[in-house]
């Protein structure tokens, strides 16, 4: 059964969605997995492949556009192609899918927009769904009582 991760980062924006992500990517390769993320279009997966080239000057994310680079460890997709690797899936479309409960790890990112904060509500009851008890990670700094 898969595991599923929840980040909840205290920003609204996007950029800071995609520099946790570049972050959140590093590491997971740093642990010898794949990395498989999933966009919303082909202009969005370019814009990443382009951000991910640019994350940190002293490090590099080997990456690709999945189809257009295969065997990098990290891919970028969008619609309905998925890598061959099962290992990790980086939700960043705002649906999930049946598909993504092949993976054996799911993490998404959620931002304080409140279509993201829908859609990851909605991603969250699905996995329920099917089992899966999603872990949160709230990012956000603690307030003192």
């Amino acid at each position: 059964m898969p595991q599923a991760d929840f980040y909840v980062l205290p920003d609204d924006t996007p950029e800071s969605r995609t520099a946790f992500l570049c972050r959140l990517a590093d590491k997971i390769l740093g642990k010898g997995l794949n990395v498989y993320i999933h966009v919303i279009n082909e202009s969005e997966a370019e814009r990443l492949d382009k951000l991910l080239w640019d994350y940190r000057a002293d490090a590099f994310i080997p990456h690709g556009i999945l189809n257009a680079k295969p065997g990098a460890p990290v891919q970028i997709g969008w619609g309905d192609q998925l890598p061959e690797h099962r290992d990790v899936f980086i939700n960043l479309n705002l649906a999930a899918s049946e598909e993504t409960l092949k993976f054996d790890r799911i993490l998404e990112i959620v931002i304080q927009q409140p279509d993201i904060l829908a859609a990851t509500r909605a991603n969250y009851a699905l996995y329920k769904k099917h089992g899966i008890t999603p872990k949160m990670h709230d990012m956000r700094p603690k307030t003192p009582a």
